[in-house]
């Protein structure tokens, strides 16, 4: 098959070019557009999650050889999650190419971490089917760049950081409420509160939950810390 102008751009973006295009086109394929002709990419992303976990698993392994487990799993969490993959899906504009069915693009889906992460993870899976394993982890390294050697040495996310903070005080886990949500259905909007025992508190708004709890989880920290 022949791939159209806007993926032929794409290939030079991450520096790939297919050699089995239709796996190309699959990997950018969401849910909503999918048709008994054309598959969605969720069994690539299942696989690209596998793939970036043992390439970055790797190269933490080999930049700090003296890191324990402890030390490395949180930097590993933070290199693989959603969010870290749908950065790098907006760095090269992932997002362009997408194929969504109407009522993802009315709603923009192009710009929705959760599903650019998870085409982010199509990618690499796609790039591994069509050249193998170290095609799959050069391009892997080479966009997620300084990313790996700028990991925190204490990766934990927010939330984490913020109970292991009232643990350390003698204090009860932190309470996460969500006080207000707006927007349509499609495209909700929430406002989180967390509340510690000592009536500390603050308020984040985020395009989901765990969005919205890790935002407000970060701004109290920042403030007692």
């Amino acid at each position: 098959m022949k791939l159209s102008a806007d993926l032929k751009a794409f290939e030079g973006r991450i520096g790939h070019r297919f050699a089995e295009p239709e796996l190309l086109l699959r990997a950018v394929t969401h849910s909503s557009m999918s048709s008994p002709t054309r598959e969605d990419n969720q069994r690539l992303e299942f696989l690209g999650d596998r793939v970036l976990g043992l390439v970055m698993s790797e190269a933490l392994l080999g930049r700090d050889k003296s890191a324990t487990e402890g030390q490395l799993a949180p930097r590993f969490n933070a290199l693989v999650r959603k969010e870290a993959c749908a950065d790098v899906a907006k760095d090269i504009d992932l997002g362009a190419v997408l194929k969504l069915g109407r009522s993802e693009m009315m709603s923009g889906g192009r710009r929705k971490q959760a599903l650019l992460g998870d085409a982010m993870e199509a990618v690499i899976a796609a790039v591994y089917l069509d050249a193998g394993f170290e095609a799959a982890r050069t391009i892997v390294l080479r966009l997620w760049g300084n990313r790996i050697d700028d990991v925190k040495a204490d990766a934990r996310d927010a939330k984490t950081s913020l109970q292991e903070w009232a643990q350390a005080r003698g204090e009860r886990p932190p309470k996460y409420v969500e006080t207000a949500r707006s927007g349509p259905d499609h495209a909700p909007v929430f406002t989180i509160r967390v509340e510690l025992e000592n009536g500390e508190s603050e308020d984040a708004t985020a395009g989901s939950k765990r969005q919205a709890e890790q935002a407000a989880a970060k701004a109290l920290l920042d403030r007692l810390t």
